[in-house]
């Protein structure tokens, strides 16, 4: 079982070969696609059971040990993180099942919707700064492909745009790497953890980490890299932008979280700093553009922005408590995000239109689809006991303790206008009279969309359950020496 932690990348991967060969026979790609979402999340959840009774999983490919060769490292924070995405996929394949439609469908939809969970779960496994590029860079040749499926203006459009950034990023990705590289000879992350401390020229390692900050930054959509992400993510089908909604920008405060507690705390008071008001100005714009807009697209996309503010603003402020909470928040931001996503895409199918004025009275016909944007708009807002309250609340709490009162009166002003963003929907758009819509068959995607509300609420409800994962993910972020031993095996 030494090799558990490599199966959610290579269960995606093979079911994505796989699936090449079948792209004429429908039937025969949901069917496997379907094994292969079930076996990612058997193998997620082993893994993260294995972590938790054993502490931290590492598997050196080709049996060269660390820091020579390329390692795979699974901690609490990772396996987490891996089966969150498993569980999203699969709520996000069943979707594409009912509204994908087959011109995708021909043409490799499947397969690339597996080759995007190999990038996510790589970059999410990876012990080597140079392999989380190589993983990044699978998921992003994927999401250009799904982003461009269907050929459209608007995609076609977006698409170039979005490559252009991610072209960009990238190169100064490898340029961050490469200086990495020279100023410590080493591109294993718990060695680069090592030979941080050692170097004489601290200043020299504070430029690479602004550039690395740059770099997750784009990927993450912080202020003012956010400027690609509103045009990018109104161009692909639901389904699609569920899955790029829930993950994406997910990699890059991963990313952040992981290198800026394990590699760069050489000067907190300073790349930290940067990353506080840098943070403070993503919540500010994302809340904005929330309030601003009627269309439904843009109104979830903006509140993304938002709740990436939240999550590095807890990771600036390098205390346990504020971990804690970016982790909790995080894992419900990703299921949260994807969740409101499928909902407006279900409003979408049934109105015609994403602009909100153009729709009301959905109650009277979908009851149950006004509910659960209710119930989305009390989530992602953070009312208890839902599942973003406790992640909210440790942030916001740090926050004072250190201080930062301002900081945690914008935190806490967001959660009131990311409720009433979302509630705008339910009350405009669920409630009055019944006009710009008829009747549709939506049954069938309600399923998707329960299973992640469920999943939210018991996440909230039973947080004590959640809790000691959590702690145990926290520890090793707070305490590098944890996983630099279980890497180096010192």
């Amino acid at each position: 079982m030494i090799n558990l932690l490599i199966l959610p990348i290579i269960i995606p991967l093979v079911t994505a070969i796989v699936l090449i060969f079948f792209a004429k026979n429908i039937s025969a790609q949901k069917a496997i696609s379907v094994f292969g979402a079930l076996g990612m999340i058997f193998a997620s959840i082993m893994l993260v059971r294995r972590v938790h009774t054993e502490g931290i999983q590492t598997l050196d490919i080709g049996n060269w040990p660390a820091p020579f060769g390329i390692t795979l490292v699974s901690d609490m924070l990772s396996a987490m993180l891996v089966l969150t995405t498993s569980i999203i996929a699969f709520a996000c394949l069943l979707y594409s099942f009912a509204t994908i439609g087959r011109s995708r469908e021909s043409f490799y939809y499947y397969s690339f919707f597996y080759f995007l969970l190999v990038g996510i779960n790589g970059a999410f496994t990876t012990g080597d700064i140079f392999n989380l590029f190589v993983f990044y860079e699978v998921m992003l040749i994927s999401s250009y492909v799904l982003l461009v499926l269907g050929g459209t203006e608007i995609q076609l459009r977006e698409t170039i745009k979005y490559m252009l950034v991610n072209v960009f990023s990238s190169a100064l990705f490898v340029i961050a790497v490469g200086y990495l590289y020279a100023v410590t000879g080493t591109l294993n992350m718990a060695h680069l953890s090592v030979r941080v401390a050692e170097v004489e020229n601290q200043s020299i390692l504070t430029v690479i980490a602004i550039l690395f900050l740059i770099v997750f930054g784009l990927k993450g959509a912080i202020f003012p890299f956010y400027f690609w992400l509103p045009g990018s993510y109104s161009a692909p089908p639901s389904a699609v932008l569920a899955l790029f909604g829930g993950l994406l920008t997910k990699v890059g405060v991963y990313s952040i979280l992981r290198t800026f507690t394990l590699i760069f705390h050489h000067d907190v008071g300073y790349t930290h700093t940067i990353l506080a008001w840098l943070s403070i100005g993503t919540i500010v714009v994302g809340v904005i553009g929330a309030i601003a807009y009627r269309d439904l697209r843009q109104i979830v996309i903006y509140n993304i922005i938002a709740a990436v503010g939240v999550m590095t603003f807890g990771i600036s402020l390098m205390t346990n408590e504020s971990l804690e909470g970016t982790v909790f928040y995080l894992l419900q931001d990703m299921v949260m995000k994807t969740t409101m996503f499928l909902i407006i895409g279900v409003i979408a199918y049934v109105t015609g239109t994403n602009q909100l004025n153009q729709f009301s009275g959905l109650m009277k016909t979908y009851p149950l689809l006004g509910w659960m944007v209710f119930l989305s708009a009390l989530a992602l807002a953070g009312i208890p006991p839902f599942s973003g309250f406790i992640g909210k609340a440790l942030i916001v709490r740090s926050s004072f303790a250190d201080g930062q009162l301002l900081s945690a009166l914008v935190i806490l002003l967001s959660s009131l206008f990311v409720l009433y963003s979302i509630m705008k929907i339910f009350v405009y758009g669920c409630w009055g009279e019944q006009k710009g819509y008829e009747a549709k068959e939506i049954r069938t995607l309600y399923i998707p969309i329960a299973m992640l509300l469920g999943l939210t609420v018991l996440y909230g409800v039973g947080i004590e359950f959640v809790r000691p994962f959590v702690s145990q993910a926290i520890s090793v972020l707070a305490d590098p020496a944890i996983y630099i031993e279980s890497v180096l095996k010192e």
